[in-house]
């Protein structure tokens, strides 16, 4: 789960990290107020949106201005202005993609006096199964982009469990990103706390990108990512209330609700499967015969019928979808019921574009007796490469 930046830096407030005053503004008659109570002479604007990228993005419409989606201004005036102009438009980054995400929130801070952009993340390394810092000298830059251009400017490593954060993980990050004298000082403290907010929230993910150090010396979060483990958030329903499901893909969202995981993608044949391996199989053979996947959705072993039905509504609601496949292992997940689950959604919703269903496993010959006699036309895929070419062939035409 993505939380906003405004709201991460409220996080890192409460944690005792340094962070600029802001206020977050969702109508554009409040944006005046909103930065009336900060102090100047500059006020920062930003977007807010699940999504990198927002200085160099740009709206999709022209009342929006030419600028991006981070702006600075130099009065109360032109702040709102500006969060107005904001409030409402599409803005395109290159991680939202063409179709941009809306802006229904916008962040006013107060402007900060720069002297040097540095990097810092921590992560969850899954192949360590440890957390993970990672610091670079070339903050404001995508840590992509310095990777793939200066890879030696970048010092990551992981933190031992069995001792837990130390001061010296925070002199080490000091010295690669060439601090001194109180800096060093002040980036012990600050790792340590951003450790701390790290665990006691269950993070995959806290980016400071910028972290800055101000003309007199000091550190300061300029901005903040952080992204939490969703099978953890049960245990912080203070973190669970931020969520703004106006950022997630409605389909997503929908298969939350039925503990379905589902993952929307650009491809054309939709996919229902049961298995996360399987289901990667399924994808790979798909794009193996010539086609793309429109989706990655696993049922789960132990799916009921509403379940199956839920899915499939999901799967046939997305436009780009040409065709589905449904490929069936029966280990704890019987045939039947996957079978009698696509019968009551086709019956509910229809059936516009083809479908391919490969069964195999527990009760599979009378999953496979259940959709023969129900009348609908459904192709049987005898194995997964029979049922991926079949699909693929259906739906190139």
């Amino acid at each position: 789960m993505n939380i906003h930046e405004y709201q991460a830096k409220a996080l890192l407030r409460s944690y005792g990290a340094p962070v600029s005053d802001g206020r977050p503004v969702m109508k554009a008659e409040e944006a005046k107020t909103a930065a009336g109570e900060l102090d100047g002479p500059l006020w920062v604007v930003k977007a807010q949106i699940h999504a990198g990228g927002r200085g160099k993005g740009k709206f999709k419409e022209a009342d929006a201005g030419e600028k991006g989606g981070v702006r600075l201004t130099r009065s109360v005036q032109e702040a709102a202005e500006e969060a107005k102009k904001m409030l409402g438009r599409t803005l395109v980054t290159h991680q939202t993609g063409a179709p941009g995400k809306q802006v229904n929130r916008v962040y006013i801070e107060e402007g900060s006096d720069i002297a040097r952009e540095l990097y810092l993340a921590l992560l969850v390394d899954r192949s360590t199964s440890r957390i993970s810092f990672v610091c670079s000298t070339e903050g404001g830059m995508d840590i992509e982009e310095v990777a793939a251009k200066t890879p030696e400017k970048i010092l990551s490593f992981s933190v031992d469990p069995a001792t837990g954060y130390q001061a010296f993980h925070g002199r080490r990050i000091a010295f690669a990103l060439g601090l001194e004298g109180g800096q060093i000082k002040q980036c012990v403290t600050l790792m340590g706390t951003l450790f701390k907010l790290f665990v006691e929230k269950d993070m995959e993910m806290l980016e400071i990108n910028p972290l800055v150090v101000t003309p007199d010396g000091n550190l300061k979060c300029l901005d903040a990512k952080m992204g939490f483990d969703g099978n953890a958030i049960y245990r912080h329903p203070d973190i669970a209330a931020l969520r703004d499901e106006t950022e997630e893909d409605p389909k997503e969202l929908a298969a939350s609700k039925f503990d379905l995981n589902y993952i929307a993608l650009d491809g054309e044949i939709g996919c229902m499967v049961n298995g996360a391996g399987l289901a990667m199989a399924t994808m790979d053979i798909i794009k193996l015969y010539g086609a793309e996947p429109a989706n990655f959705l696993d049922v789960g072993g132990g799916a009921t019928k509403e379940k199956v039905t839920e899915a499939f509504k999901i799967i046939t609601s997305d436009p780009n979808v040409k065709g589905i496949l449904v490929n069936i292992f029966g280990g704890i997940m019987r045939c039947d019921i996957i079978a009698e689950g696509i019968i009551a959604a086709v019956k509910e919703v229809g059936l516009k574009v083809p479908l391919v269903v490969r069964l195999e496993g527990t009760n599979v010959e009378k999953g496979k007796e259940i959709i023969a006699t129900s009348g609908l036309n459904v192709i049987a895929g005898d194995n997964l490469a029979d049922a991926a070419q079949k699909i693929v062939k259906a739906v190139k035409g």
